[in-house]
């Protein structure tokens, strides 16, 4: 499932967009990491000019196998209560709440993908795509960007994660918020840092654009 850029369908593209606005193809490259738990993630990298370039984490989709699990599982304890109580309200209340929790699931657990898209003369775009569908988006602009770091945390062993710092708009010298990326699929080191280093050259070339004459 391909992400969509920061600017919505159907908008004329801009300076930042040459390759996908005027028929040029994105460079794009995928390549294979792991998750904090050794789980597989495919990361995606397009680059559709030297100052904005869309990285995209996909996850493992939902296992047909672990779906039928759980079902059977909840069908069996409703069978069980049933052959206890003889009441057949609690098989239609399995079915009903079977389909509710996975409809929930769908629509507001299980994340596909993540996206990031950087563009630095406009700023920083998060996309969250669930299996349902919907699509959580998150947008920075790029003078509320003071960095993008990788930053560590111990939860019985040493977690890294990549993070947006934005500055704090009273003192810019200041840092406001600390805002993680990829906590759902969370990648490990080595995935990190080829996003990291891609995202510094963008932030590299927005200062130099910035303080040139």
């Amino acid at each position: 499932m391909e992400e969509e850029p920061a600017r919505g369908r159907g908008e004329p593209a801009t300076e930042e967009e040459p390759a996908r606005g005027r028929g040029g193809p994105a460079m794009e490259e995928e390549q294979s990491f792991s998750d904090i738990c050794g789980g597989r993630l495919a990361l995606q990298r397009r680059y559709y000019s030297p100052s904005c370039r869309e990285f995209c984490v996909s996850s493992p989709r939902l296992s047909l196998r672990s779906l039928t699990a759980v079902t059977c599982a909840v069908w069996l304890a409703a069978y069980g209560l049933f052959a206890l109580s003889e009441n057949s309200t609690i098989l239609s209340a399995a079915i009903f709440v079977t389909l509710l929790g996975l409809l929930g699931y769908l629509h507001f657990v299980k994340i596909d993908h993540e996206t990031l898209l950087i563009i630095d003369s406009l700023g920083i775009q998060m996309t969250s795509s669930y299996a349902s569908g919907k699509e959580s988006i998150t947008f920075f602009e790029m003078d509320s960007v003071k960095d993008v770091i990788i930053n560590e945390a111990i939860y019985m062993k040493v977690i890294y994660y990549l993070c947006i710092l934005l500055k704090d708009p009273v003192e810019p010298h200041e840092i406001a918020q600390v805002v993680p990326v990829f906590q759902n699929a969370k990648p490990r080191l080595d995935c990190l840092i080829e996003v990291y280093r891609s995202c510094q050259e963008i932030l590299a070339h927005q200062k130099a654009t910035s303080t040139s004459p």
